[in-house]
């Protein structure tokens, strides 16, 4: 099968990720995206890095159609494109999950932003990892696609049959191992995730939110790598595609953080694309489903759910 496999395509978007993450940071710090900022500018960044996604797509098809012919540049651009929308539409539900985190632990929102920097940065890590991971296994045992196609199925239906209701993460496996493993104190220490206290260190309530934000990383990623395995096997669009997603997740949070009762319905969304993408890959021996038709489907399933979300929530501001 025909890739993406140039070292210096791959020492190029490497350099790219490094500043425009850096870019991101900055942004941050100097108050441009967060809790200072507004809705709207949230709303602008975010559309700066989908801009910024597309132009790369349009980058790498010319690239491939001069060097690789406009088949494989057409079918790359499509898995691109079809894998940057199932990405990002499972880091939407990610970043509910870290407002909830937030919101049970009650971090302000001023402190938000450094937990969001440290997720950030040890995604993009995560997602590497996971990646490598999943290619060579994949390649190895050609038979854990169809595993992992009834593990997104299953992730799907309890999503959307199961998780109706919020998760007091204070009672959770996670909260009591890192009571265990560290001193904690309820308090709020400016941006400090430990304090001193009478000769010893306490884990403040950033650094708990910082652990759970940190877990959810993981788990998310082994969501979102077996959805974009069942788009494409090409490591570099799998890569690109996910750090495209997580570009911008920032500025994302806080504009979905001030819409949170928007889109309440955006998780039903994910759970029938995880359905569908897992049911793609189960039958991929029998049926090769055309990414143009999965795109169609993505992007139709988003597009409802966003509307129904709204269109609710518009209807219950009438009725109050």
């Amino acid at each position: 099968m025909e890739q993406v496999a140039n070292f210096w395509i791959w020492a190029g978007f490497s350099i790219f990720v490094i500043i425009a993450l850096g870019i991101d940071t900055w942004l941050a710090e100097k108050k441009q995206i967060g809790p200072q900022s507004s809705v709207r500018a949230s709303l602008y960044w975010t559309l700066f890095w989908v801009v910024l996604a597309l132009i790369f797509n349009l980058l790498l098809w010319g690239y491939l159609y001069v060097t690789n012919g406009p088949v494989f540049a057409h079918q790359s651009a499509l898995d691109f494109l079809t894998g940057y929308l199932i990405e990002k539409s499972l880091s939407v539900d990610n970043l509910f999950v870290f407002y909830m985190i937030f919101h049970q632990f009650r971090i302000p929102v001023a402190l938000q932003r450094r937990v969001l920097t440290y997720g950030i940065w040890s995604a993009v890590v995560f997602r590497l990892l996971f990646i490598l991971l999943g290619t060579y296994l994949i390649a190895q045992f050609h038979w854990l696609l169809y595993l992992l196609g009834v593990f997104l199925m299953l992730t799907g239906i309890k999503m959307f049959f199961f998780e109706t209701k919020e998760k007091d993460l204070a009672q959770g496996i996670l909260f009591r191992l890192l009571n265990r493993i560290f001193r904690l104190t309820d308090e709020i220490a400016e941006q400090h995730f430990f304090v001193k206290r009478e000769g010893y260190y306490f884990a403040t309530r950033l650094f708990v939110a910082l652990a759970f934000v940190e877990i959810s990383d993981i788990i998310f990623a082994f969501d979102s790598i077996p959805a974009i395995f069942a788009i494409t096997r090409d490591p570099f669009i799998v890569w690109t595609s996910n750090i495209f997603a997580i570009l911008g997740l920032r500025a994302l949070y806080f504009c979905l953080a001030g819409m949170a009762d928007r889109f309440n319905l955006l998780k039903y969304g994910v759970a029938i694309i995880l359905i569908f993408v897992g049911f793609k890959m189960v039958i991929e021996p029998w049926f090769n489903v055309p990414t143009v038709f999965s795109l169609g489907i993505v992007i139709g399933i988003l597009l409802s759910f966003i509307f129904v979300s709204l269109f609710r929530e518009r209807k219950n501001n009438a009725a109050n």
